[in-house]
């Protein structure tokens, strides 16, 4: 095999997050997003060392584990959804093998496998999803969506999605027409001109408030009292809470915002889990499946038992979620980190909102902060980003001696190189369960549960 080869390749089985691999003339040979069983045919697009890498181009027999409907209408261009194709068991039981083989692989030993659970709903679950202005294909006319496959610019109208709310395409699709009408062009990376960045939407599912948050250059060509009137005339189910104008003149392809303005309403949303309310800012983390963010944390308060009476640390708390609802459980104390202030200052207002006087958030990096907690700690839990823990901060973290620590993980690599570093200072992996937040996409939520050997 050499470069450009067409290929053909049965796929023995995916890899996280969606490297499927066969083997032809006794090769390995990955093409990603293709599915165990189906034998497709692909071009080789790298070869080097030990490794080829070819790109999916046509199956030519599908597997046993693919659904025959219920696909979107964007499926073959959008990246969101790699594993839509498949039946719903199928993919939690590819998942679930996918976290035991790399946990196998890092040599973690663990007690008690207690298997995945799957997201309350299949479809229509996000409730936050980050829109990209774009064309739709080069010098074609103005798009509004997700990033098209295998391309860098390239954007995807959505008319239709199985994973996120019907309101979600309302707004896209109403601020698509406006843009395309008063003839308003997208920020190009390269070129670095135009004027239209992201929209970003979020949504209370147990609220129905709304969320819109438009970003920008500062080459601001259009009205944003007329973008905000079309927003607010169009028909949802939901409401809209906040209409949000920010500016970013910067060149990365992210959202960010070097000034924002509020267009209407407020800078936040209300959502509720269990029955504790929060107040989720725009660039607050808050989990995207909220129905699924309930049965996670239940997972989590299950792994902690009785926490009367502990101190717990929630170590990248986010807007003080898991921190809440173990204070709610009745921890004697409860100390946040996280690094995005309006983060904290959120969470700090959701517990006053929740009446919770016995849980506190502080801003700031986990790696220094957690040098000026005076507290010792009975339970920490961390929920990392997907990087997982900074090895220094993993160090200072296993330095508190705490008895239990439960990892609440959103990429089993990451979650695989940490457990080696605390099973190596004396923590055991009691209990592990999978948590399918995200059907139908390759991401999947880990909890452990780690307790210090005595």
């Amino acid at each position: 095999m050499k470069k450009k080869d067409i290929i053909t390749v049965p796929i023995t089985a995916v890899r996280f997050p969606n490297k499927a691999y066969g083997f032809v003339d006794g090769e390995k040979v990955i093409v990603k997003n293709a599915l165990p069983g189906q034998k497709v045919s692909a071009q080789v697009i790298k070869k080097r060392g030990g490794n080829i890498e070819a790109r999916l181009l046509e199956v030519l027999e599908h597997s046993t584990c693919e659904r025959k409907s219920g696909f979107c209408s964007h499926f073959m261009d959008c990246g969101g959804c790699t594993y839509q194709a498949m039946q719903r068991q199928a993919e939690l039981d590819m998942k679930e093998q996918q976290v035991k083989q790399l946990l196998a692989e890092a040599d973690i030993q663990i007690e008690h496998w207690e298997g995945i659970e799957q997201s309350p709903l299949e479809t229509g679950y996000r409730n936050k999803c980050e829109f990209s202005f774009g064309d739709a294909y080069k010098d074609g006319p103005l798009a509004l969506g997700m990033r098209k496959k295998m391309s860098h610019y390239e954007v995807v109208t959505l008319k239709d999605c199985n994973i996120i709310d019907d309101d979600f395409l309302k707004i896209v699709q109403g601020t698509l027409s406006f843009f395309q009408e008063n003839q308003v062009t997208f920020y190009h990376r390269m070129r670095h001109d135009g004027t239209l960045r992201h929209l970003v939407v979020r949504k209370g599912k147990a609220t129905n408030e709304i969320l819109v948050h438009l970003v920008t250059t500062s080459e601001v060509t259009f009205s944003v009292d007329q973008f905000r009137d079309i927003l607010l005339a169009l028909p949802l189910q939901g409401e809209i809470c906040g209409i949000l104008h920010s500016i970013h003149d910067g060149v990365a392809d992210v959202v960010r915002s070097d000034s924002m303005t509020i267009l209407y309403g407020r800078d936040y949303f209300i959502e509720k889990l269990f029955d504790l309310e929060f107040q989720v800012s725009v660039y607050s983390f808050f989990q995207t499946n909220t129905e699924g963010a309930e049965r996670l944390y239940s997972i989590v308060k299950d792994f902690a038992q009785d926490v009367s009476h502990k101190t717990v640390f929630d170590l990248y708390c986010g807007t003080g979620t898991i921190g809440q609802i173990m204070a709610k459980a009745g921890s004697k104390q409860v100390i946040g980190i996280e690094l995005i202030p309006e983060a904290v200052e959120a969470a700090n207002a959701n517990a006053e909102r929740n009446g919770l006087h016995n849980c506190i958030f502080l801003a700031g990096d986990v790696l220094k902060l957690v040098d000026e907690l005076q507290e010792k700690p009975d339970l920490i839990i961390v929920d990392p980003p997907r990087e997982g823990i900074h090895p220094k901060a993993i160090t200072k973290i296993i330095d508190f001696d705490a008895p239990e620590i439960i990892y609440v993980s959103c990429k089993p690599t990451s979650l695989a190189r940490d457990l080696e570093i605390f099973q190596q200072a004396g923590y055991i992996a009691k209990r592990v369960k999978l948590m399918d937040m995200f059907p139908r996409t390759v991401h999947i939520e880990t909890v452990v549960y780690l307790e210090k050997e005595k």
